[in-house]
């Protein structure tokens, strides 16, 4: 085996934890996957025996670099934030025995806890996700965000704050998740206002994301039913899936998915509900690939990753 087949091995080891990391920092496969590579182009170009030891650390420190640069720059091109922006969503197999599904989602970050880290500052986001997702130890963060081991402490617990007091934590029993989306969606096919508001918690959020910066935000029980009862049509669409470790529906029109819907159940209730209808996102990238933004299989439909270039 030569030096190059040797990295690239190496490396391979490492690549569903680095996608794992890059995904919960930027909520995007396409951003997510450029810093995977990034990290194994930069790789190619270090010493690599000379950090062999702690290959897996040295990997998710550059990946963590990559993606707060990612991230400052992303705030940096957008004038205003927008009220709504949906991460893409794993979409899986209703059951939830998709093992790719699984690895990638081992501790259930679902949309609505991605979507609340996209509030957080770059820095605050990077601290979270390798301190409290992935254990990585204050003092190896604190280089990567400038900081002292203390303040990057505190930057964790400001977005642990934040994300605790605005993700709602989904029941863990998903089929009673399942039973209750199940109950929403016979509810808006029906029409039936008084059986939707039975299914909602009376402070539920809805966010929709329908592309080209076009967002709505709808709160409290009564307002999503009048939404949800114009979903009637496309509920006919519907069929049931596992978007991000909960409950959740793909509408099909034809052969093509038209929206991703994940629902936040909490008490036997939705707490919240999650749109992504944006046509680009949610295209099909040609032939039977799975649109990009809702892979149900991460690596299998991506030749060019059974060998990093």
């Amino acid at each position: 085996m030569d030096e190059h087949e040797w990295l690239a091995g190496r490396f391979e080891t490492h690549r569903g934890r680095l996608r794992a990391v890059a995904y919960r920092m930027l909520g995007s496969f396409s951003e997510a996957d450029d810093a995977v590579q990034e990290a194994w182009l930069r790789l190619n170009r270090s010493d690599a025996r000379a950090v062999e030891d702690n290959l897996g650390g040295w990997l998710t420190t550059v990946v963590a670099r990559i993606c707060l640069d990612m991230l400052r720059s992303r705030r940096s091109r957008r004038e205003e934030p927008l009220e709504v922006r949906l991460p893409d969503p794993v979409v899986g197999r209703p059951d939830g025995t998709d093992p790719e599904h699984q690895a990638l989602l081992a501790d259930a970050v679902g949309l609505a806890l991605l979507v609340v880290l996209d509030t957080l500052g770059p820095a605050e986001r990077l601290a979270f996700v390798l301190h409290d997702m992935f254990a990585v130890p204050f003092e190896e963060i604190a280089p990567i965000v400038d900081r002292s081991p203390a303040a990057t402490r505190q930057l964790a617990s400001r977005a642990r704050r934040r994300v605790h007091g605005s993700a709602p934590v989904p029941d863990a029993d998903l089929p009673r998740q399942r039973a209750v989306v199940d109950a929403f969606l016979a509810a808006a096919r029906d029409g039936q206002f008084d059986a939707l508001i039975a299914v909602l918690d009376p402070e539920v959020v809805l966010r929709a994301d329908t592309g080209a910066g076009t967002t709505a935000r709808f709160r409290g029980a009564r307002a999503v039913a009048e939404q949800a009862a114009s979903f009637a049509a496309r509920a006919e669409l519907a069929r049931p899936a596992l978007v991000n470790g909960c409950a959740g529906l793909v509408v099909e029109a034809g052969d093509r998915p038209v929206a991703v819907l994940s629902f936040a159940v909490r008490d036997g209730r939705i707490a919240g509900i999650d749109i992504l209808a944006d046509p680009v996102r949610l295209m099909t990238a040609g032939g039977h690939t799975p649109p990009p933004a809702i892979r149900y299989s991460l690596d299998a439909t991506h030749a060019d990753e059974e060998n990093p270039r």
